[in-house]
């Protein structure tokens, strides 16, 4: 199951908006590569919707039938915001 956890309102390219939806997973606990210590995380993902800001929100607390998965793709380039690092990711997160 995941859980609508919030919405954006985001922008096309051609400058149009639309709403993402916000969708949060399972907790799941993991080991940390460096420490090898474990820790509980879920995974989160944005997805586009065909929903308008009111609809949106009324959907925040709503549990969907899913998971959300990781999936190889294409490498990619991504700056995390919090370090300025710059990151090259051979994944994306999926609901499915």
């Amino acid at each position: 199951m995941v859980t609508v956890s919030g919405f954006a309102e985001r922008q096309r390219k051609d400058g149009s908006p639309f709403i993402t939806l916000e969708l949060t997973g399972s907790v799941e606990i993991v080991e940390s590569q460096t420490s090898g210590k474990m820790y509980a995380t879920v995974r989160k993902v944005s997805i586009p919707s065909t929903f308008d800001a009111s609809i949106a929100q009324a959907m925040i607390g709503q549990k969907i039938e899913g998971e959300i998965v990781r999936v190889i793709c294409e490498p990619y380039e991504f700056v995390n915001p919090r370090t300025n690092e710059l990151l090259t990711l051979r994944h994306s997160l999926d609901v499915s």
